[in-house]
């Protein structure tokens, strides 16, 4: 087989690189390990930066999205007694939209069997070669048991932080920076109408909860607890009990329903540089992971790829590779920004159980609702910052 760019991974990021090339006439393949029904059910982000809103909608795979979408014009932060709402058009200009990533990715998949260069799931036995020559291949197996090469130009590695593309950047000489958090989230989709117009992020004693949803019957809801949970230890009663406690408020009620499906999501922040080794270029979780708090990471997959595209555009279709050298440093400068502003949104609403520290996070929340300087820095990071910074 022959292509120019070789996609190992159909998540967002592979996917949506992909379609990016292919509008600019370059010709790809996209490997992925995992069944369409494996990849269509995953559950996981649901906020959108507008920047992400609008490259989907110019790639063509946002109608769905522009229909089913909800729009948010801001956020609330709650703590004990009040809860502030943040007006993120009038602080910046920008908002964000609710729409989940298994959306975005079914998306992607329909626009890419439909029209778009090969997709071919349930391959194996992935293995990308001579990364580091102008000739690279990745060896694989496919749904049928029969080997195959693909010849290619480039490698995207956008097969997440367990894929086989990062260690070979890490083994050329790569670093690593990781935190786990001591903390874990415990998320659960439910049956019911969203109690609240937008999410609402609440600190309280007992630890950090998110009101968020899917849509106008969907809710998304989450708890903080510790890591070493187990999610058989969490009644459907028991979790409604602890969200009604730490988002009480007086005049309003949490309204409860049936619980369609609850995890708990180890939370944490990890980086990977360069995103780049010879003609292979990482894009996504293959190069960093977030914690969820900021609704940083499918954003930041996005991102990468589009700077991605840019770049590639440029090497195969006009030969020239200044936008191929620099893209590492250019996203990197972008995750950096999101990594720090996730940390941040983290650290500022999750109970570590010092008391030290509960009233220094109270003191920032009260600066949020009282200083426009410090609600506008929010707005600005949560809704988008620039492509390249």
């Amino acid at each position: 087989m022959r292509t120019q760019v070789g996609i190992i991974g159909a998540g967002p990021a592979g996917l949506l690189l992909s379609r990016l090339l292919q509008l600019q006439g370059i010709d790809t393949v996209v490997l992925e390990n995992r069944s369409r029904e494996y990849v269509e059910a995953r559950i996981r982000a649901g906020i959108l930066e507008q920047h992400t809103v609008q490259t989907l909608t110019d790639a063509g795979v946002g109608d769905r999205l522009q229909r089913e979408g909800l729009p948010h014009d801001g956020i609330h932060l709650q703590h004990p007694g009040v809860r502030h709402h943040l007006d993120f058009p009038s602080l910046c200009g920008r908002r964000v939209w609710v729409y989940g990533q298994t959306e975005v990715t079914k998306d992607l998949i329909a626009a890419q069997l439909d029209d778009g260069p090969p997709l071919l799931f349930d391959v194996s036995d992935v293995t990308p070669e001579d990364v580091d020559t102008d000739s690279p291949r990745i060896r694989f197996t496919d749904a049928d048991g029969v080997a195959q090469v693909l010849e290619c130009d480039v490698v995207a590695g956008t097969d997440g932080f367990h894929g086989v593309s990062r260690p070979l950047v890490a083994a050329a000489g790569g670093r690593t920076w990781e935190r786990t958090y001591p903390y874990a989230w415990l998320g659960i989709l439910a049956d019911v109408a969203p109690s609240e117009d937008e999410l609402v992020y609440a600190w309280h004693p007992d630890g950090f909860a998110l009101l968020s949803m899917r849509s106008p019957s969907v809710s998304r809801l989450y708890l903080q607890v510790d890591p070493d949970k187990r999610i058989e230890d969490w009644s459907d009663d028991r979790i409604w009990d602890g969200l009604s406690t730490r988002f009480a408020l007086d005049g309003w009620e949490l309204q409860t329903g049936p619980v369609t499906e609850k995890s708990i999501l180890p939370m944490r922040s990890f980086v990977s540089a360069p995103m780049r080794h010879g003609r292979l270029f990482l894009a996504g979780d293959a190069a960093h992971i977030v914690p969820p708090t900021g609704a940083k990471g499918l954003n930041l997959a996005v991102a990468d790829v589009t700077l991605l595209a840019q770049a590639l555009v440029r090497l195969l279709a006009e030969g020239r590779s200044d936008l191929a050298d620099s893209y590492s440093d250019r996203a990197l400068a972008r995750v950096w920004r999101s990594t720090h502003f996730s940390w941040w949104m983290t650290s500022t609403f999750h109970r570590s159980g010092d008391d030290l520290d509960a009233e220094l996070q109270l003191s920032q929340l009260r600066r949020l609702c009282t200083s426009e300087t410090a609600a506008r820095e929010l707005a600005e990071n949560y809704t988008g910052l620039p492509l390249d910074l």
